[in-house]
């Protein structure tokens, strides 16, 4: 198709001389190629100059680009467009968007709302105030609670949080939520909402209420789109660790400071240490140095360990179910996590 002298060719995604082509524009404008880009619309002129393009992951835009001999076109608005027809024949309505600081005004005049801004990245969405609603969704299920504390004590409730994927829920899960409970006085637990895992986010949000039904200090929430997710930390379910030292730790953990703790009064966030895992002890690493920008304090607890000293992971549970090793299962999980299992 032709777009004002410029051609339309589209990848699912693009293989060999095209995706170097690809690469060494983004370069030059800047960026780099995802890996996890699943879809890509190139106009380019009829010599195979690139003169825009952009890419989908998942309900992500990304590695958006147009050249500067192009500016002033609209180009932006024609890969945009065609991105968004490729996401809603996916069934793709509420879209993240990533691009360049600069170019706020621009993709604000196409729909988009700007989530957080860090110093290289602006994060947006196509839903005005959606993080705002979810946080309110949030407050408004935890006011109760608030309330009553607040009658039995005479003062407001110190809150603490924790970010967790629980796949599956583990001994060493409850161990971290009982724990946290010592040094607050109500926990948000979020649950990663991503179904890029093991188990299901239905089964593992469903194993965690379980789990700690007796706690009646535990806030239980998803954490939809929002937190850890393939808009805002994708690189956390790559499963090559080598790629951690790309992972974007900040931006996920400036959005919880700055658009969810805020609104929760959160004052505190916990997280086991992580001794093997790259990617999450990058992520403990970014909690260290920014939670405290924002008044709040990083906790990390060592984790619980076995009689013979090795941790408890989930991992660890994943790998002897897949060996069926029942009877050491045991030993790493609570009751409720074996009756869901059927072990």
């Amino acid at each position: 198709m032709l777009f004002g002298g410029l051609y339309e060719e589209y990848g699912t995604p693009f293989t060999g001389r095209k995706l170097g082509r690809l690469k060494d524009f983004l370069l030059k404008e800047g960026l780099s190629y995802d890996e996890t880009v699943e879809y890509t619309l190139l106009l380019s002129d009829d010599e195979g100059n690139i003169a825009a393009t952009g890419s989908v992951s998942g309900n992500v835009f990304k590695c958006i680009a147009v050249s500067d001999d192009f500016q002033g076109e609209g180009l932006s608005a024609t890969v945009v467009t065609g991105l968004m027809k490729y996401a809603l024949e996916k069934g793709r309505e509420h879209i993240f968007l990533f691009t360049k600081p600069k170019n706020l005004a621009m993709f604000s005049d196409l729909g988009f709302y700007k989530i957080i801004q860090t110093e290289d990245v602006l994060f947006m969405e196509n839903k005005r105030d959606g993080i705002k609603d979810f946080a309110n969704k949030l407050l408004e299920s935890s006011k109760d609670r608030y309330a009553a504390f607040a009658d039995e004590k005479g003062r407001e409730p110190l809150c603490g949080a924790i970010v967790a994927n629980c796949n599956p829920f583990t001994l060493g899960h409850r161990y971290l939520i009982e724990t946290a409970l010592k040094e607050c006085d109500l926990l948000h637990l979020f649950i990663l909402s991503e179904d890029k895992s093991d188990f299901s986010a239905e089964e593992r949000f469903a194993m965690v209420s379980e789990g700690i039904k007796d706690l009646p200090r535990v806030l239980l929430h998803p954490t939809s789109d929002y937190l850890i997710s393939q808009a805002t930390f994708p690189t956390y379910f790559i499963k090559d660790k080598a790629k951690a030292e790309d992972a974007n730790c900040e931006l996920d953990v400036r959005i919880f400071c700055e658009c969810l703790a805020g609104p929760l009064s959160i004052k505190k966030r916990f997280a086991g240490t992580e001794p093997t895992d790259v990617v999450t002890n990058a992520y403990n690493e970014a909690m260290r140095r920014i939670l405290p920008e924002y008044g709040m304090e990083f906790v990390e607890i060592k984790r619980l360990e076995t009689k013979s000293g090795v941790p408890v992971s989930a991992k660890e549970v994943r790998r002897l179910l897949k060996e069926g090793d029942y009877g050491a299962l045991k030993s790493l999980l609570p009751e409720n996590t074996i009756r869901q299992l059927c072990l």
